[in-house]
């Protein structure tokens, strides 16, 4: 990743900064979006800046100088052609910009933005038709600091998470996903993507009152169950009644729906999950995820 686009100019990433008075650095104020593109396109863009924008209103960060879609989709275009890639993982951050040593209580009103993109992730056949593992973790998921959570800057708490899942052998050796469950013992979502499971047909995601993250893809997918006649319920659920699952997938904007085929409590026991294949309900809906991107994925033949 040579180049990012640090409020909208095209700059060497080894060279960009800002001030040590931005509140971003400080205080964590900022949020930021991570998203990919099919055929050279942002998928859901609309979506994540939405999400951002909603985000920027709770937080009081102006949004009046931050680009709409169509100037995104350039700027895209921009960093894309700058580093070479025709395909791109991409990152969209804002910072409240600067301020006083010290707490405001008034608008941040000049937000720095940093756009960046790196290739994707290589994701083979292998995770889309036997899936992989879904480790529990010891540490809990954080209450969010407002009313809902926010994709902000502010994440120590998933940090420590990944660090208490590369201390599992066995879970590093089959590069498995980490759980967290809420401060109450719910089942909440991984280190970073959101959980579904289903049971006789029927599709189950905690509630976003387990302190979870509301995901673009987790709503697209909601949208995409329902517009299919597959029941959908949003509530409180346990380790257990994941473990008497047919089926389990995580989504994230950049892989999308991955089948979940094993499961390791906290003493490393394992749990086979759907015979170790995607269940068809996932299969499904992955096939309508991957319709609605446009009918690309370099895995179409799922």
């Amino acid at each position: 990743m040579k180049w990012i686009l640090l409020n909208g100019q095209c700059t060497d990433a080894q060279a960009a900064v800002v001030s040590v008075m931005d509140h971003g650095f400080l205080y964590g104020m900022g949020l930021f979006e991570t998203f990919r593109t099919y055929l050279g396109e942002p998928f859901l863009l609309e979506r994540h800046l939405d999400r951002l924008a909603q985000g920027c209103e709770t937080l009081g960060i102006g949004t009046s100088n931050l680009p709409d879609s169509r100037q995104m989709r350039q700027w895209i275009r921009e960093l894309m052609e700058a580093n070479g890639l025709k395909e791109a993982y991409i990152r969209y951050t804002v910072s409240a910009g600067e301020d006083i040593l010290g707490l405001p209580t008034g608008m941040y009103n000049h937000p720095n933005t940093v756009l960046m993109a790196k290739p994707l992730p290589e994701a083979s056949d292998q995770l889309y038709s036997q899936g992989k593992a879904l480790r529990l973790l010891t540490i809990r998921r954080n209450s969010p600091e407002g009313a809902t959570r926010l994709k902000s800057l502010h994440y120590m708490n998933n940090i420590l998470a990944k660090r208490e899942l590369s201390s599992y052998p066995e879970a590093v050796s089959l590069h498995a996903e980490g759980l967290m469950l809420n401060s109450d013992g719910y089942l909440s979502e991984g280190i970073v993507s959101n959980l579904f499971f289903v049971k006789n047909n029927q599709l189950y995601t905690p509630d976003t009152a387990c302190a979870l993250l509301p995901g673009i893809t987790r709503g697209i997918v909601l949208e995409l169950a329902s517009s299919e006649g597959i029941s959908c319920e949003e509530g409180f659920y346990t380790w257990e009644d994941l473990k008497r699952a047919d089926e389990i997938f995580l989504t994230t904007s950049i892989q999308e729906l991955v089948p979940v085929t094993r499961l390791i409590d906290g003493t490393g026991a394992e749990t086979l999950i759907s015979g170790g294949r995607c269940g068809a309900v996932t299969n499904r809906l992955l096939s309508l995820y991957r319709r609605r991107t446009g009918g690309y994925h370099e895995n179409d033949h799922l």
